[in-house]
């Protein structure tokens, strides 16, 4: 596979005034969401861009439904949760028995799972995962599935709102106080970490402009001191008798600031609000999260015309904007250089995108939510496999998040190596060809039943042509297209009609099962076929 890329040329944030077909709907679509459905295609197919992408950046749906206990309670936990019945929820219960917490954990992993497969028609998912990534915790060494839970809805909550206030929220978060050891920050033994990736990883980043000190470091550490949790509560709380009330004096990146000392109950706020205002007022802090924004959405290679006609005018609408993160993605999700060409089939799908997106694409089925047991088992599968695959949702590999968004020189190319393809091709094999049961109910790949909601089945041509716009952002050539008809679909006969008479004889006498079995077996070899190919790994 040839993962080198010609990168976006040189279009700016004009508004895009082109066509706005199917393809720029799937592309819009497939970035902004996992997958791109046949069912959001056509609920969003005949209306504008601009309808589009006000209903994708303005989700409707209430917040979801926490999740639910569907484990069997622990016989080797010292207080097993008995107190939760099979499908109540365990958020809330202060049950801190490590082996209840590691099932809790598993169990918030599923139900994210599930949220991302049933998602809405909207940018919602993508970005509170792009936030995850961003503000970077791991569940395990967090431990506390209350942690993990309400770290995760503070996400989802500010994913389109605020950044300053976002980021406001997460310093102060219990998650995070334990991840950084927030909790453990005082004033006679002030920890460094959090201060450190409040700079170089949450809003500065580590450019050549992003000019921080180790003394600023060592200042916001101070700054920081005196939060700590209540672990019987599960509540952060700010404890005044640990905080360092001397003058925090930061460096000429920082125009020289000194944050007044301060003493009693409010300090820790009035401190963090003083700081974080000093970091904000910093030019970089917009143009760094507007290149994450920009290496999420569009491509990584940000060059010097990528940086000062798109990086430079969206961080100028970010910082005019009060740091909201919706004017931003307006502006870039609508503009010239979004739709350009270039930019699209240029990403490698991340693991969640491969396999959210086929569940969605192909509407696989999963039962009915009244039977959470088998769907957090198939929702629990889906989180192995992208775990395997190197993207283990609520565990990114360490603070700064997955190595394809920030990684010189490969970026999405790690997600592709001798160990990750063979599992992609093997997961996708598997969801075509026999699928994955639990409770004597499969989820798999029906390809009969999704290729009947092509335009023309019966024609070959037709037939790959829809399959391979609807599965490929970067079409194959009309000779491989030919060859896949004549090996797969004719069976190496020279005629068309070889595959119609059985599309049709399928279609009107079912109960014909030889003909049937022979139109299931096609069928299912060639999305097999066309999802081992490198065109399918493309987004």
């Amino acid at each position: 596979m040839d993962n080198s890329f010609t990168p976006p040329p040189l279009t700016g944030l004009t508004p895009y005034s082109g066509s706005f077909t199917q393809v720029e709907l799937q592309h819009l679509l497939k970035r902004t969401m996992f997958g791109a459905s046949k069912a959001d295609l056509t609920y969003f197919g005949g209306k504008s861009l601009a309808v589009v992408l006000n209903e994708i950046l303005n989700p409707i749906t209430t917040a979801p439904a926490p999740p639910i206990k569907e484990y069997t309670t622990s016989t080797t936990a010292s207080a097993p949760d008995t107190a939760i019945a099979l499908g109540s929820t365990w958020v809330g219960d202060l049950n801190n028995d490590g082996t209840v917490q590691s099932q809790r954990r598993a169990s918030f992993k599923k139900w994210w799972m599930g949220l991302m497969i049933n998602q809405d028609r909207s940018i919602l998912e993508k970005m509170t995962l792009f936030w995850h990534n961003h503000f970077a915790t791991e569940s395990n060494d967090i431990s506390n599935a209350q942690y993990v839970y309400r770290h995760h809805q503070l996400l989802r909550t500010y994913a389109l709102g605020n950044f300053k206030v976002l980021t406001r929220a997460v310093t102060v978060d219990s998650a995070m106080l334990v991840y950084l050891n927030g909790q453990l920050n005082t004033r006679t033994a002030p920890d460094e970490n959090y201060g450190r990736e409040l700079q170089e990883l949450f809003c500065c980043g580590k450019g050549p402009d992003s000019l921080y000190t180790e003394a600023d470091v060592k200042a916001a550490a101070r700054v920081l001191t005196g939060w700590r949790n209540n672990n019987t509560t599960m509540i952060a709380y700010f404890d005044a008798t640990r905080h360092d009330t001397n003058p925090k004096a930061f460096s000429s990146f920082y125009n020289n600031t000194v944050i007044t000392g301060r003493t009693g109950a409010t300090a820790g706020d009035l401190e963090l609000d003083d700081m974080l205002n000093m970091i904000f007022n910093v030019q970089e802090v917009a143009k760094y999260i507007c290149r994450r924004i920009y290496r999420w959405f569009v491509y990584y290679d940000i060059d010097a015309s990528v940086e000062s006609n798109i990086i430079t005018p969206l961080a100028n609408i970010f910082r005019s904007n009060n740091y909201e993160i919706k004017p931003v993605l307006q502006a870039l999700l609508q503009s010239e250089h979004f739709f350009d060409t270039l930019s699209r089939g240029c990403q490698i799908k991340s693991p969640v995108d491969l396999v959210v997106g086929m569940c969605r694409e192909f509407n696989i089925q999963f039962p009915p939510s009244t039977d959470y047991v088998t769907n957090y088992a198939h929702w629990n599968y889906m989180v192995t496999w992208v775990s395997n695959m190197q993207q283990n949702i609520g565990d990114p590999p360490d603070v700064s998040g997955w190595k394809a968004y920030y990684q010189e020189p490969q970026f999405y190319q790690i997600w592709i190596n001798s160990d990750t393809l063979p599992k992609r091709n093997q997961f996708t094999d598997t969801m075509i060809v026999s699928g994955y049961s639990f409770g004597g109910k499969r989820i798999q790949i029906d390809g009969v039943t999704f290729v009947r909601t092509l335009s023309n089945p019966a024609d070959p041509n037709i037939l790959i042509n829809d399959l391979t716009a609807h599965m490929f952002r970067l079409d194959i050539s009309d000779a491989s297209k030919a060859q896949l008809k004549r090996d797969i679909l004719l069976s190496g006969q020279t005629s068309d009609h070889y595959w119609t008479d059985a599309w049709n004889l399928f279609i009107s006498t079912p109960g014909n099962t030889a003909n049937a079995t022979t139109v299931r077996n096609k069928v299912r070899d060639l999305i097999k076929y066309l999802m081992n190919l490198a065109e399918y790994q493309l987004a």
